[in-house]
């Protein structure tokens, strides 16, 4: 079906949707998130629909990535955090975990939601240690000490100049290498009508990475298993609508390009099966292919006995006259 030109909104190459979908689609989703910041909201521009607002996206990387250094001059802070490396969590001074602060219900979106970082002294307590959440933590290339030994104050003092913890993930000053727990969750603010590399650039540069964006993609992640890579002509945050608002379904992951290979539907209905089980699928699919060729063998020999009695009959027919 085409649509008309004010009607259609580009969500990919060659790729269109209805204006009216759409709209039911962000309605669908803003319901779902009613009264969380991750509510989308929608404008004109120019006779164009711009849907805005914070997009989740899942670390899934496997290899370190590189942050950029910092002079040892200059006091080392977590990267800026509307969402911190992983969401939910509010860091203080030094990278003390706090008690998310109250905040009033206002309609609308107004920027990124950033962690409180107020002192415990000014109203935010600190989190007793058996409330921290457990976190998967990364170490960096530090050297490994035996078990029991403690370290001197020196080492303390050194090892704090150098690593600090964003949010549970060691981070290493001097290398500068970093890598995110596999599943934690970031957000950016973006609109529908910026592209995946741009959506990357953005990903990248908020947290300081050097990584060139080349190195990395977005894919759409199913609980099935399918994984779908989004092309550098589709928009991030129309592919989320679209997929509705339910990650425990689908989700947006940041991802090596050299180590995710796409997973089709198809595929993905038998990934969690067991050995077993693929192997009688095998054994069946066999069986239904070798009945197949048998009923194609069978045909064609058929019609080449009648191709050949006809060659017959035309080649008896001058002889006999």
């Amino acid at each position: 079906m085409e649509l008309a030109g004010g009607d259609a909104v580009p969500c990919g190459k060659d790729k269109f949707i209805s204006r009216n979908e759409l709209l039911l689609h962000l309605k669908t989703y803003n319901i779902y998130y009613e009264g969380q910041n991750l509510q989308l909201r929608h404008r004109e521009e120019e006779g164009e629909l711009i849907v805005e607002g914070l997009l989740n996206i899942s670390w899934g990387l496997r290899r370190p990535i590189r942050l950029q250094m910092q002079d040892d001059n200059q006091r080392i802070r977590p990267p800026p955090s509307s969402s911190s490396w992983h969401s939910g969590c509010n860091l203080g001074a030094h990278g003390s975990v706090l008690k998310p602060s109250t905040l009033p219900d206002i309609p609308g979106m107004d920027g990124d939601a950033a962690p409180s970082t107020e002192s415990p002294g000014r109203g935010a307590a600190p989190r007793p240690a058996e409330e921290a959440p457990q976190l998967m933590r990364t170490r960096s290339d530090v050297g490994v000490r035996p078990r029991g030994s403690a370290r001197t104050p020196g080492e303390q003092r050194r090892l704090r100049r150098h690593r600090f913890s964003i949010n549970g993930h060691f981070y290493n000053h001097k290398t500068s290498v970093f890598t995110p727990a596999y599943g934690s969750v970031t957000n950016v603010r973006i609109n529908s009508a910026m592209t995946t590399p741009q959506v990357l650039k953005l990903l990248l540069n908020k947290f300081k990475i050097e990584n060139s964006a080349e190195e990395f993609a977005l894919y759409m992640v199913h609980t099935s298993g399918e994984k779908q890579k989004l092309r550098g002509s589709d928009f991030p945050l129309l592919a989320r609508i679209l997929q509705g608002p339910c990650e425990q379904v689908s989700k947006v992951f940041l991802m090596e390009k050299d180590q995710v290979e796409e997973v089709t539907y198809d595929v993905a209905q038998y990934i969690k099966f067991e050995m077993p089980i693929l192997r009688s699928f095998i054994q069946k699919l066999e069986e239904e292919e070798d009945r197949e060729v048998k009923k194609l063998k069978h045909k064609y020999s058929i019609l080449r006995l009648m191709i050949e009695q006809r060659l017959e009959e035309i080649s008896e027919g001058p002889t006999a006259m």
